[in-house]
């Protein structure tokens, strides 16, 4: 069964990218999040890991069939924690070269070849390359996890995109921002980690990638976990009722049996007597219960119990 960061890659890659400044900005984002600039033989190229068949495809054949780019398997390792290979990709030639400094990766000069961290504003001009950068980071260093709908729970809503450098990151916070979507930015070991962990934004970020079949699965599943948390606070509320029901309860028979076993019930007053009648009558009735019995108010029910506590009272330190 597909987890739901697989579910998002999957319609991510199930929709090819038509404009080729799109192709860059997601190719650039995946590169900067699944990849490392390598070099051979006085050529820089790319180093790419998946274990999505689905995004080794879809990153394959837009490197091939727009840019001429081939990608070789260098390595497979299997990993534990997913239980899946994590395929090794590379591609090192001059085109490769050239292909990193146009995805604003790498900066070539007379002197050679320098790294570059941020993201290249070139590549993010417009709305739509700024969607696929989002898709492309998220195909290469993306996960989401949702809580568990029948389980009572806060929070469970994480969604986080993991990049190689600070800078990037930082950058990648800020084309969110144009989104008016609002990121926080984390440091973990060597790398920097945007995430969000509210239901709401990530609902904006699924609808900016255009991944709406899992958005609409996001909604059920909000839609589900708020019932049930709605559910589980109202059986809470009512245990929480029954409990202070049942301590009230002995504490006001207690009182009663004082009374009785010391001057006795005959020597209380007609009002207070009912009340003291109607508790010892039924021990397991709310205040409200008692009072409808009654035919009185709450508060004045309350108002009489308490003068059989203070009496109570007074007779227990005698």
């Amino acid at each position: 069964m597909q987890n739901f960061t697989e579910e998002i890659k999957n319609e991510i890659t199930s929709s090819p990218v038509s404009e080729s400044c799109c192709m860059k900005a997601a190719l650039s984002a995946f590169i900067r999040t699944s990849g490392s600039v390598i070099s051979r033989q006085g050529n820089f190229g790319f180093e790419i890991v998946t274990e999505n068949e689905g995004t080794a495809e879809y990153i394959s054949e837009m490197l091939e069939s727009s840019f001429g780019l081939h990608l070789t398997v260098s390595g497979a390792k299997f990993d534990v924690l997913s239980g899946k290979d994590k395929l090794t990709f590379e591609c090192v030639s001059s085109s490769a070269q050239n292909f990193l400094s146009e995805l604003g990766i790498i900066s070539l000069n007379e002197d050679g070849a320098y790294l570059k961290f941020g993201i290249e504003e070139k590549l993010v001009a417009s709305d739509c390359c700024k969607a696929a950068y989002i898709k492309g980071a998220f195909l290469g260093g993306g996960s989401c996890t949702l809580p568990d709908e029948f389980v009572y729970s806060r929070t469970g809503y994480h969604f986080e995109i993991v990049f190689s450098n600070k800078i990037a990151a930082s950058d990648f916070c800020e084309l969110l921002c144009s989104f008016e979507v609002l990121a926080k930015l984390v440091t973990r070991k060597d790398s920097a980690v945007v995430y969000v962990k509210s239901k709401e934004v990530i609902s904006d970020i699924l609808n900016v990638i255009s991944a709406y079949k899992c958005l609409e699965k996001l909604n059920k599943i909000v839609e589900l976990k708020d019932k049930t948390n709605n559910e589980n606070r109202v059986n809470n509320c009512s245990v929480s009722n029954i409990d202070k029901t049942v301590t009230a309860s002995v504490k006001q028979v207690r009182a009663i049996s004082v009374i009785a076993d010391t001057i006795g019930l005959q020597s209380l007053d007609k009002l207070l007597f009912e009340v003291a009648e109607a508790r010892i009558a039924d021990k397991n009735a709310s205040m409200q219960e008692l009072a409808e019995r009654l035919n009185i108010s709450k508060s004045c029910i309350n108002h009489r119990m308490r003068k059989i506590f203070d009496l109570a009272g007074s007779l227990d330190k005698d």
